[in-house]
């Protein structure tokens, strides 16, 4: 089966890239673009072939993705594919060596930003899609494609929307697009995040009254944040491969000269594993502002502001959807891993509503939200029959 896939797949390669290319040619910067033109890419392929699909809004009322429903005709679980259709800025534009909008192939390169995360990847599940839908009625269960927006940002408003419609069927599982051909990605670290507020008295700076501001005590809160003792990798303890990981990501405070300030605001961003959750971390930043104020009173204690907080996921290998990416994958002769991703993705809003998810598998690619962004597109055939494949399983397997 594999094999007539793949070759099917060869067949539909050109298909596939010349949807990308449309998608990567309209600007979809997250925050940034308005996404309504590269949706409409997608809407006006997906009419054109009769695709059942509506568009999905967030709670505002503003468009956040489409989602493509293939029904079967008889009872049992739906799959989703899943890939973002929004990117990350370009950056400074001087610095590319071609249009981050150009959508070229060049030696057998995709060119642009969105060719590797994950415009590719959305071109490619509409194709399955279409695939599927003349045998729909012989099928258990059904097939969701998601195409959702807002993932840049971190807000996931695509996913919220599609995992929040009543009329959606809830998914037995996800596969993401995410790029990379060596990789099953199968887990990711979770995260806290915390913004805290560490106050003074504020002064002259040339005052002779010895002042700490809040500068020097926030100074000193990073100090002990930085060195706080994080666990380690346990692998008896829950088998996650990754330690977690605590980072200051942002300070400010003060303005001018002559003032030192009463507020400094620091962001803190915990990377957490199944041993060390968001509750281990919120107890350890606090232990560390305890501890500042403690030894450097104020009149007022120092704020923690909880901002985000994402389970950490980790799937077996024998998990689906995960059993079934990395089975199809290795019946083509690729020797994929499955992989514990260190940043949080999609997969970690999922965990947190019980779905399954892998969060990565796809073509070879270089520049992902850094300056020339590009995919290789030689094994996009086999990428293509791999998840084919996955999917079919899948709808199969009950």
């Amino acid at each position: 089966m594999t094999a007539s896939l793949e070759q099917a797949a060869g067949a539909q390669a050109d298909s596939v890239i010349e949807l990308a290319q449309e998608l990567v040619r309209r600007p979809s910067r997250a925050g940034i673009d308005d996404y309504a033109p590269a949706l409409g890419v997608l809407e006006t392929w997906l009419t054109g072939r009769a695709l059942p699909h509506r568009r999905l809004h967030n709670g505002s009322g503003h468009l956040v993705g489409l989602l493509v429903e293939i029904a079967g005709g008889r009872p049992g679980p739906w799959w989703c594919l899943d890939a973002c259709v929004d990117t990350a800025p370009f950056g400074d534009e001087s610095a590319w060596s071609f249009s981050p909008t150009c959508g070229d192939i060049v030696d057998g390169w995709l060119l642009g930003r969105g060719s590797a995360d994950s415009k590719l990847a959305a071109a490619l599940f509409c194709h399955i899609a279409a695939d599927l839908l003349p045998h729909a009625a012989s099928l258990p269960g059904g097939l969701a494609v998601l195409l959702d927006v807002d993932e840049h940002t971190g807000g996931f408003g695509g996913a919220r929307a599609y995992l929040s419609d009543p009329e959606a069927t809830r998914p037995a599982g996800v596969m993401i697009g995410y790029p990379g051909i060596e990789d099953v990605v199968v887990g990711g670290r979770g995260l806290w995040r915390a913004t805290l507020s560490v106050h003074a008295p504020s002064g002259h700076s040339g005052s002779s009254r010895s002042v700490i501001g809040a500068i020097s005590r926030a100074a000193h809160l990073v100090r002990l944040l930085d060195s706080s003792e994080l666990p380690g990798v346990d692998a008896k303890l829950d088998g996650f491969p990754l330690p977690p990981k605590l980072s200051v990501t942002s300070f400010h405070g003060g303005q001018g000269f002559s003032v030192t300030p009463d507020l400094c605001e620091l962001n803190v961003d915990v990377r957490t594993t199944l041993s060390f959750d968001a509750h281990s971390a919120e107890t350890l930043v606090r232990k560390a502002v305890a501890e500042l104020d403690a030894e450097l009173p104020a009149p007022r204690p120092t704020d923690i502001t909880p901002v985000a907080s994402w389970p950490p996921f980790r799937l077996g290998e024998g998990d689906q959807p995960a059993a079934a990416l990395l089975h199809a994958a290795r019946e083509t002769g690729l020797k994929v891993r499955a992989k514990t991703a260190g940043p949080s993705n999609i997969g970690n809003l999922l965990a947190g509503h019980g779905i399954p998810a892998t969060a990565g598998f796809g073509l070879p690619y270089e520049g992902l939200h850094g300056i020339d962004e590009r995919t290789h597109l030689a094994e996009l055939p086999r990428v293509h029959a791999v998840y084919h494949r996955a999917v079919l399983d899948l709808l199969h397997a009950h």
